[in-house]
């Protein structure tokens, strides 16, 4: 595992990857850090990283299109379904654990699916930011659990927001 650390305009990330791909991304502090990063080798000069680098600085100046460096976050077939989903959220547009939880089931042709479940896996997205997990809300539209914090969650969705705007 290499990995390389960033300043955003929302806080210090650390990224993590293996061969082209990047496995983790997440703001210091964050839960869900991963605890055995002794063997990680730090190389911030990796293409992946310098990829990950232009798309954040793209990102945080509001180019709802740039291009996302190779994603391959580690978790389960579940988890991965679910951030798949996350992936699909347009720029800028929210949508809730529960309209994930409905296209799980349809997916797997059961008639519900919980929408807790989903919050799961969606909480544990190691690869935050590019996988839009802070696009996620509550039933009544409510900000709810960001594993990198509701303000950073706040910031992000406002961000893209005021980028549509200005388009």
């Amino acid at each position: 595992m290499i990995y390389a650390n960033f300043k955003s305009p929302l806080g210090n990330l650390t990224a993590a990857a293996e061969g082209n791909g990047i496995t983790g991304l997440w703001f210091e502090g964050q839960k869900y850090f991963p605890g055995n990063t002794n063997s990680w080798i730090y190389e911030p000069e990796h293409p992946v990283f310098i990829r990950l680098h232009q798309w954040l600085e793209d990102y945080f100046k509001g180019n709802k299109d740039a291009t996302l460096p190779d994603l391959q976050p580690k978790g389960t077939d579940f988890q991965k379904a679910v951030w798949e989903i996350l992936l699909q959220i347009p720029y800028g547009t929210v949508t809730t654990y529960g309209e994930i939880a409905k296209k799980i089931a349809a997916s797997r042709g059961q008639d519900t699916m919980s929408a807790q479940a989903v919050g799961g896996a969606v909480g544990h997205n190691p690869v935050s930011i590019l996988i839009p997990c802070h696009r996620v809300v509550g039933t009544n539209g409510g900000l709810t659990g960001y594993a990198g914090g509701l303000d950073r969650k706040k910031a992000l969705l406002q961000l893209e927001q005021e980028a549509l705007a200005r388009k």
